[in-house]
């Protein structure tokens, strides 16, 4: 577990995970809203070497960044009637594909987790601080974000 103090602290903790990463690999962002999902997504964009401004896809289902060292996919399934829909999306080619795939609210729609994830919890503990955990899932290599 580790704890953050400040979106700055959540950010940079991103930015080290990304150095860790490699295409194929889909990870999980959960928890509340405001939780920091955003922050910890800008900061692996961030390390990743992502140009563009990285924004919450909470309306576009799914925003592709492909500017940095290999391409982000960057999925917020809050918004989903069903799995249907990232299906239409074309999801299929994204998670598990030629970049890395970072997911909020995946518990929207749990049918369609892969297998083999990192799952990144995140639990605001007061106004700024994060308590921030990881799990390992299907046989995902062991990633720290300490």
């Amino acid at each position: 577990m580790v704890i953050t103090n400040s979106a700055a602290e959540t950010r940079r903790l991103g930015e080290r995970l990304a150095g860790q990463l490699k295409a194929g690999d889909v990870i999980l962002l959960e928890g509340e809203l405001g939780a920091g999902k955003s922050e910890l997504a800008r900061g692996v964009a961030k390390g990743l070497g992502v140009q563009e401004t990285v924004t919450s896809p909470s309306f576009t289902i799914l925003n592709v960044y492909e500017s940095g060292r290999v391409p982000l996919y960057h999925f917020d399934w809050y918004r989903l009637e069903s799995a249907e829909e990232l299906y239409e999306l074309g999801m299929d080619e994204y998670l598990g594909g030629e970049g890395i795939a970072l997911v909020e609210w995946p518990g929207r729609c749990p049918e369609a987790v892969p297998e083999t994830c990192l799952r990144i919890r995140i639990e605001a503990d007061g106004e700024n601080t994060r308590r921030i955990t990881e799990e390992a899932v299907g046989g995902f290599r062991k990633i720290s974000v300490e």
